[in-house]
């Protein structure tokens, strides 16, 4: 079953049991979905389901920081919520190491020499690591490793 196909059956299911506030982030997630196809005139990958969820998730932590640092505390409550609902929906992700590993694989194809060229190796890592792991860790690592001692 897709990953769009279980959204669909999970927000029929939120129906049913009268979950207002994890149906409506669920079809929040549905429009997203439909919007994209529409746009593109494309039937959405897995991957590019992924890609959207991650977005949102972003978004709502971005909200979570402002709300709060607003004091809006029950703005940032109805995020948090919105939050959780979305990362069920987000595939496990790679561990420390395997990401640490990846990495240090692609500073080495790339024959990296300093941080000019970060582009180079994100090139590489990229690909294999979108929607597996946060891209902003990977970015850190990445610098990490160009940066001389």
């Amino acid at each position: 079953m897709s990953l769009k196909q279980q959204i669909s059956d999970d927000m029929k299911a939120a129906m049913r049991a009268k979950e207002a506030g994890k149906l409506a982030t669920i079809r929040l997630m549905l429009a997203e979905i439909k919007r994209k196809e529409v746009d593109e005139q494309i039937e959405v990958s897995d991957e590019q389901v992924v890609a959207i969820v991650d977005k949102m998730i972003k978004q709502r932590k971005d909200s979570i920081t402002q709300f709060e640092a607003g004091n809006r505390q029950d703005l940032a409550d109805i995020e948090k919520a919105e939050l959780e609902v979305l990362i069920a929906y987000k595939p496990a992700g790679l561990s420390d190491e395997v990401v640490a590993a990846e990495v240090a694989a692609a500073v080495a194809a790339s024959g990296a020499a300093g941080p000019q060229d970060m582009g180079k190796v994100m090139a590489i890592v990229k690909p294999k690591l979108a929607g597996k792991a946060d891209m902003a860790v990977v970015s850190a690592l990445i610098k990490k490793a160009l940066t001389p001692a």
